[in-house]
């Protein structure tokens, strides 16, 4: 072969491609593990959503690969690089797949900064924030937030059904709704909808306010106690479905079906006090 076929075959075939393989050789397991265990329940439903906007939100802000002969940024990715390998290969040994999946995740970030340069990531800093949240967030810090969530909820719901009459009574996380009891698990607790409904929030805030901060940051500071109002309301549906249809009904197909309603009432929720804040803003005189 002469030195000119060489050189077209080098443009052909870019000197990263390396780079790319390894990173499915690592994706495409972690992706399947997910798809069967944190993907397939309430708390990481939105996953899949995320990591595909994610992609394209980065690829959208113009995250494109380097030409043939650019620098190659070795000494700021080696570090990142090292410790992603370091944690998904503990995550992968161990079924850790929290830890496995951060692990490639930040093999990704390094494989950005090996391609782009530390700016490419300060550039971008939002969407790769954004595709983490893709990732199923640490068992112990689901419990520590669900408690908390779990309490808050059943008190205002319990609330909201006696202020209109309804007999209900509540012990704990345990409401007791006539002859029925229903108790407020994780997923009306709003902690498994949480991390879905803040994440879409995040995606709907960055592309329709980005060039406003003072926008966006208050919208941001609303995500999540309309996330929190969204499962007060999903909570109130089941107790209202379990008085009047009973127990069987409010667990059964009527259980998942208020949480899609629930995160449809959340996004709303968003958009119409995106509209509040909107008039709000023409209004008040810019600082």
């Amino acid at each position: 072969m002469t030195s000119d076929a060489i050189s077209r075959t080098k443009l052909v075939i870019p000197a990263w491609w390396p780079l790319l393989l390894g990173l499915l050789v690592l994706a495409v397991p972690t992706i399947a593990s997910l798809s069967s265990s944190a993907w397939s329940t309430d708390t990481g439903a939105h996953g899949p959503i995320v990591l595909a906007t994610g992609l394209w939100l980065l690829y959208h802000d113009g995250l494109r690969p380097p030409p043939p002969g650019a620098t190659a940024h070795w000494r700021p990715a080696l570090p990142v690089f090292v410790v992603g390998l370091l944690s998904y290969a503990f995550g992968r040994a161990y079924d850790f797949i929290s830890v496995e999946g951060l692990g490639l995740y930040l093999v990704f970030v390094g494989m950005v900064i090996r391609l782009a340069g530390l700016a490419a990531v300060r550039r971008h800093l939002f969407p790769l924030f954004y595709l983490a949240l893709c990732l199923p967030p640490p068992g112990w810090l689901m419990t520590e937030l669900t408690a908390p969530l779990q309490v808050l909820v059943s008190w205002a719901s319990e609330g909201l059904a006696a202020a209109l009459g309804f007999p209900i009574a509540r012990e704990g996380v345990v409401l007791h709704v006539a002859q029925y009891q229903l108790l407020v698990e994780d997923a009306c607790a709003g902690l498994n909808s949480l991390f879905g409904l803040t994440a879409i929030s995040l995606l709907y805030i960055f592309l329709a306010h980005r060039a406003s901060l003072r926008h966006a940051g208050i919208l941001l500071l609303a995500v999540i106690p309309i996330a929190i109002l969204a499962n007060i309301i999903r909570v109130f549906g089941l107790i209202l479905i379990t008085y009047y249809f009973g127990d069987a009904a409010a667990q059964g197909f009527m259980h998942s079906t208020t949480g899609m309603v629930m995160f449809v009432v959340g996004l709303l929720l968003i958009m119409a006090f995106d509209q509040v804040v909107s008039r709000w803003l023409l209004r008040s005189p810019a600082p």
